[in-house]
């Protein structure tokens, strides 16, 4: 049976690990010394340095632990960084940060901005598809972080159905929904079941887009065709900063328990969220 001394000792080593006397360990030999171990084992093992102090085997990390990597904008928050890499997406014609090269005829900025509205009324009726999509989305709430999307007051979809239904008694004929807005909305369904941190890249690119660059092409628009009248669309109920902080701070809020390659995973999304948002866009131009 072992000596109770025997155990305390034992106990004291697994409490400290570091610390080994050497009074212990200089009854057998030291087979983890550098001088014990063949050559090439020396630098495969990469043994921590040992030092004695007063009788003490003290052991020493040989290498720093590597500091975390930050991403551009994540000290303020994971909406920061897509923020940030959004405006990375755009060109310099586009946003100051924008650092986007033109590769596509179709990237090019329009140089000649002649609105039509058949092709407004294409991109209206594509672009209520998708708000028809996304909220339904949200309120069926297949993952549960996506019901704390609902009711922010950024909603468009109502709002659309009433600018349709004022060209429709302007006697315009109301188009259905084309090949951009069809596709789009299959690959949200699609993604909003399988993928919840790409799908929250388009919600949060779609309504965000829209509240900023979206409205100044709706005023461009309004004042070409539309005799300057402003639609629904982009009218908000309520102040629109605060509705739109409110919504910063529930992605925050949901992308805190996200892990950094989750978090990743939404931010590799934002090129394709662009890609089918700008093939609704050219729309008007139709």
């Amino acid at each position: 049976m072992a000596s109770l001394t025997s155990i305390s000792q034992s106990q004291s080593f697994l409490m400290k690990p570091h610390l080994i006397n050497t009074a212990i360990t200089s009854a057998r030999p030291n087979y983890f010394s550098s001088n014990f171990l063949p050559l090439w084992s020396r630098s495969f093992f990469k043994l921590p340095r040992m030092t004695q102090k007063n009788g003490v085997v003290v052991v020493s990390a040989t290498t720093a632990e590597k500091p975390k990597k930050r991403y551009p904008g994540e000290a303020k928050g994971f909406v920061e960084e897509m923020r940030f890499v959004a405006m990375k997406l755009h060109t310099k014609e586009q946003a100051r940060e924008g650092e986007k090269e033109v590769k596509e005829p179709e990237e090019r900025p329009v140089t000649k901005w002649e609105p039509t509205v058949d092709g407004y009324l294409r991109f209206l009726v594509d672009s209520k598809l998708v708000y028809d999509t996304l909220e339904g989305i949200i309120e069926k709430a297949p993952f549960p972080s996506y019901a704390e999307f609902r009711n922010t007051g950024l909603e468009r979809s109502e709002k659309l159905a009433k600018d349709l239904e004022w060209f429709k008694e302007q006697g315009y004929t109301i188009p259905e929904p084309s090949s951009p807005g069809i596709s789009y909305v299959q690959y949200l369904e699609e993604l909003s079941e399988k993928d919840p941190q790409a799908f929250i890249c388009h919600f949060y690119n779609i309504y965000f887009a829209h509240s900023a660059g979206g409205r100044m092409i709706g005023k461009k628009v309004a004042e070409k065709i539309l005799g300057g009248k402003e639609l629904e669309f982009y009218k908000w109920d309520g102040e629109l900063p605060k509705l739109l902080q409110n919504v910063r701070d529930k992605l925050n809020k949901v992308a805190e328990s996200w892990t950094r390659e989750e978090k990743n995973r939404c931010l590799e999304e934002t090129e394709l969220s662009f890609k089918h948002s700008g093939e609704i866009l050219r729309l008007i131009l139709s």
